[in-house]
């Protein structure tokens, strides 16, 4: 299966009063993994952008099962689920010591960067992104 997979240490800036992950904060590292999927896949964010087109978030979901803290080595983990037409699903876990702490999900669309709307890809990246979804 392609999967991007990374490790994150958290740091002091990203807990709150209560010395847990801020709850926001679990998107960002969703968004860390989301970039070691892409390059997994041999394409990165920034050859989509030279290409014209760009992955905003139209829906995200989250479910925190534990808390992360200070100092915690976490592995983050994306995978596609599913690609159609213009729309893209990445699943994400974040685990410590192998022990599920959030997971959930972000819905993008492909968007064409010129001018706001959401496009097709072309066939090459619509296959990369097809494959990805099916294994």
């Amino acid at each position: 299966m392609l999967e991007g997979i990374c490790e994150y240490r958290i740091p002091y800036a990203d807990t709150d009063q209560m010395g847990f992950v801020y709850y926001g904060n679990y998107l960002v590292m969703f968004e860390r993994a989301r970039n070691e999927l892409m390059r997994a896949m041999g394409f990165t964010y920034l050859e989509m952008e030279r290409r014209g087109l760009g992955l905003p978030v139209i829906e995200a979901h989250v479910k925190y099962s534990r808390p992360a803290k200070y100092d915690d080595l976490v592995q983050i983990r994306a995978v596609i689920s599913s690609f159609s037409h213009v729309r893209l699903r990445v699943d994400c876990e974040i685990r410590r010591d192998g022990e599920l702490l959030v997971s959930g999900y972000t819905m993008h669309a492909i968007m064409n960067l010129q001018t706001g709307h959401a496009t097709r890809p072309p066939e090459d990246i619509a296959r990369m992104f097809a494959a990805a979804a099916e294994e």
